[in-house]
């Protein structure tokens, strides 16, 4: 799920590209092998684990390592196809992520496995942003909200399939390589687009106006990595007081890397991020916004796919089916949520939360009173009604959040917001995931994870409800001009 930022400066339309719908196809190829990869080892975690080794936190970091690495790198992915051009630069961001995904389907051990899924974030934070900006120079005004429509229908049926596809890749164990079918199956996909996107995408001269930020980059990424890796790896190593000492770090990192961008600007540069937009309230409190909602969506996702694989001793095929439901419910509402979106504003924002609260304790409750007799088919309304809220939060938040900052200004608050996404889910695979494993405290028996999921879906409850609260800091609606978001 990414965000459409890039747009035409004023007074510009461009040229339709001849062969832009099947550039549309090969960009849509891209997107859905990035979705697919940010969820696969949600649902081939047990599997890997199985295979490779490796502790809890391993399991983790399969997801978190490539979230991670992609929320570092998608502002600066999207500054160098400014400078060198998109078209180049996609065209490396899927080599590159193809020839990781071979690599992280060779992968020996769980940390070379892990080193890889980074390899694969950083890569897919290259070729996103290019595609969406490829998009705005092909299609004119007449065509161009038809183009993005189609990122809707397409993200959704994969957020569906996406689960099962994983689960049925790792049970059929294709020519005996189990897991590593997850991660071969993009070879096809990447090979595909970079043929097909080498011949039909457009080959723009790169504007050369923007200057890259390598220091601002490194310093988001240190005071990211500060607060995920201790988060993941403390639980497992008795909270030893580096890990503590590592989170309270990032806080001076992360006040550095702001007055660096503050100098940046007043030399002249492009900062990483633009400090005025932290001015606004709007903005600020669409941050932390973004940030818990993503964090309880990914981080949940992660819970559920273990919590039916260790747990339920469900097989990764089962897993993925089980969680399906959720993804029905956000297709389903996607409908329900653009009408309520241009009507409403942030009252579907509100509406949402609230609807994906009473979905998250609807789970709670099924589990509690079911307790160790608890199946998924038990579990599917509550789901469905969560996948609802899900949906009814994500299709306005760009747009709303982005009419709180100036227009000049919407590209840079839009990398941030896209990269907050992907900060968030990997925040929340460290937080959830950690609350799950410590609830369960090292034991097997089904009761313990019944207890463990209880536990961690009242966390999740409680995040949902201050996500509702920080809806009250956002606009109420979005701009007539604005961005559209996905």
């Amino acid at each position: 799920m990414t965000q459409i930022s890039a747009r035409p400066a004023a007074g510009t339309r461009p040229e339709r590209h001849r062969w832009r719908w099947v550039a549309l196809a090969v960009i849509l190829c891209a997107e859905v092998m990035d979705l697919l990869d940010a969820t696969v080892t949600n649902i081939a975690a047990p599997a890997i684990q199985a295979d490779l080794g490796g502790s809890y936190a391993s399991l983790q970091w399969l997801g978190a390592a490539y979230t991670l690495a992609m929320a570092i790198g998608l502002i600066t992915g999207g500054r160098l196809g400014d400078v060198h051009g998109r078209r180049r630069m996609f065209l490396i961001g899927v080599a590159g992520f193809t020839a990781a995904s071979l690599a992280c389907a060779l992968a020996p051990g769980p940390g070379a496995l892990i080193g890889f899924r980074a390899v694969q974030g950083l890569f897919g934070a290259l070729l996103i942003p290019q595609g969406l900006g490829l998009i705005t120079e092909m299609f004119d005004e007449s065509e161009r909200a038809a183009a993005f429509g189609l990122f809707g229908p397409v993200l959704g049926l994969s957020a569906v399939g996406g689960p099962v596809l994983a689960g049925w890749l790792v049970d059929a164990d294709l020519f005996g390589t189990g897991w590593r079918m997850i991660f071969l199956i993009n070879l096809p996909l990447g090979l595909a687009a970079l043929a097909a996107g080498s011949r039909v995408l457009p080959a723009a001269r790169p504007a050369g106006t923007t200057r890259l930020d390598p220091v601002g980059a490194l310093l988001a990424a240190l005071g990211s990595l500060l607060v995920i890796y201790p988060l993941v790896q403390g639980r497992e190593l008795g909270w030893p007081g580096w890990s503590f000492a590592m989170m309270a770090a990032a806080v001076p990192v992360f006040a550095l890397f702001a007055r660096y961008e503050r100098r940046v600007l007043r030399a002249g540069g492009d900062p990483l991020v633009t400090p005025e937009l932290f001015r606004s309230r709007a903005f600020t409190g669409g941050l932390l916004y973004g940030t818990l909602f993503f964090a309880a969506m990914i981080g949940f996702s992660l819970v559920l796919g273990l919590f039916m694989q260790l747990g339920l001793g469900y097989s990764a095929l089962g897993a993925g089916l089980a969680a399906a439901p959720w993804a029905v419910g956000m297709v389903l509402g996607f409908a329900v949520a653009q009408g309520l979106a241009r009507r409403h504003g942030r009252l579907s924002m509100q509406l949402g939360a609230l609807v994906m609260a009473a979905g998250i304790a609807g789970a709670y409750a099924t589990v509690h009173w079911a307790g160790a007799d608890v199946t998924a088919w038990r579990l599917v309304p509550a789901l469905l009604v969560t996948g609802l809220g899900t949906s009814m939060v994500m299709a306005p938040f760009f747009d709303i959040v982005l009419a709180g900052v100036r227009p000049e200004q919407t590209g840079s608050a839009s990398g941030s917001l896209t990269a907050v996404q992907q900060l968030g889910g990997a925040l929340g695979i460290a937080l959830l995931g950690t609350l799950f494993f410590d609830a369960l405290g090292g034991r097997a028996e089904r009761t313990a994870f019944v207890g463990a999921l209880e536990r961690t879906l009242l966390v999740e409850l409680a995040v949902l409800v201050l996500i509702w609260g920080l809806t009250f800091l956002l606009p109420r609606r979005a701009r007539p001009d604005g961005p559209a978001g996905h």
